[in-house]
């Protein structure tokens, strides 16, 4: 499947058909990896792949960096074609989910070490060092040791190493999956706003929706080494193109946000139901409930806090619920 036409105009980084089987002989038999994949990224786009594990996205993000060898299949950056080109030549940065810093550096050394080999002058490194430095909140940190710093900050080192070349092209490998819930949530909106300055194009792998939906322009949804949907956050999480997408919803989907709590007895799809378990989530709570008409199959419907205390617990009396018309999705 095409994933889309990048929301940032003219596509810079495009992969056509690319292909990759692990095992197996003779282009046979074996795991298959990517089957037949194709993608386009728009300049200055961030683009997400999202999928569980095993599904392909870390492959594709690795064939992109030339750190795996595609099967069939061509990618191109821009005028050129990275096809076949070992990874030093391919001009991008990469950061990955272990960061990777060398812990016998400082951290102005393991940020200057991609600027090694490229005819740049000591001042001139020492002057680029300090510039990525302060540009991820850093400055004042050149002597400091990777063990010295937090996950965060090591995370931000890194950042700035990857920048520091000045690539085209961005790669991040599940960069933030190491770190607690609220350094990582704060970390999302730094590297995107980081992001969106230097107008970098990025291509980002995780496994996490909600990362995914908070900092991608486009998200290509992975299964099976292929792209089973591609579009805007909104269109994804709004229109799944099946229960897959929909985060494993099965036949029926209605997000939890959009079911009805006491419906007018006129409103179509009214329901009884009973509560039968729920989960604080801090302004709200997550009902999981079990419908008359719908044996088998558990909705779940988001709650203000207020409106919680208005409804029986779980396991209590039953009440109505609406599923609105527009919010509903069925899949085959």
């Amino acid at each position: 499947m095409q994933a889309g036409k990048p929301t940032q105009g003219r596509a810079f980084l495009a992969v056509e058909q690319v292909s990759k089987r692990f095992g197996g002989s003779g282009g046979s038999g074996g795991f298959v990896a990517l089957d037949g994949v194709s993608l386009s990224v728009g300049q200055g786009e961030l683009l997400c792949l999202l999928g569980p594990s095993g599904c392909g996205k870390t492959t594709l993000l690795r064939i992109i960096a030339g750190l795996e060898r595609e099967d069939a299949g061509r990618i191109h950056a821009g005028a050129r074609e990275l096809t076949g080109l070992p990874p030093q030549a391919r001009d991008y940065g990469i950061l990955f989910q272990s960061y990777a810093l060398f812990p016998n550096l400082t951290v102005a050394q393991n940020v200057a070490y991609g600027l090694h080999g490229r005819g740049m002058g000591r001042t001139h490194r020492d002057a680029r060092v300090a510039e990525m430095l302060d540009l991820v909140g850093l400055a004042g940190s050149e002597r400091k040791y990777p063990g010295q710093l937090s996950g965060g900050q090591q995370q931000r080192v890194a950042m700035a190493r990857a920048l520091a070349p000045a690539p085209s092209l961005l790669l991040l490998d599940e960069p933030m999956s190491a770190l607690d819930a609220r350094v990582r949530e704060h970390l999302r909106a730094e590297l995107r706003q980081l992001q969106r300055r230097l107008n970098i194009t990025t291509v980002m792998v995780t496994h996490d929706q909600e990362e995914a939906m908070t900092m991608a322009d486009r998200i290509a949804v992975m299964d099976g080494g292929r792209i089973v949907q591609a579009g805007t956050p909104a269109e994804i999480y709004e229109q799944p193109a099946s229960a897959f997408v929909a985060a494993g919803a099965g036949r029926l989907c209605c997000r939890p946000e959009a079911v009805r709590l006491d419906p007018d007895p006129a409103e179509p799809n009214r329901l009884l139901a009973r509560v039968v378990d729920q989960t604080y989530l801090g302004n709200r709570y997550r009902l999981a409930l079990e419908a008359d008409r719908l044996p088998g199959l558990t909705l779940f419907a988001d709650v203000a806090r207020e409106a919680r205390h208005r409804l029986p617990e779980a396991g209590g009396h039953k009440f109505w619920i609406a599923l609105p018309a527009p919010a509903l999705r069925v899949f085959a």
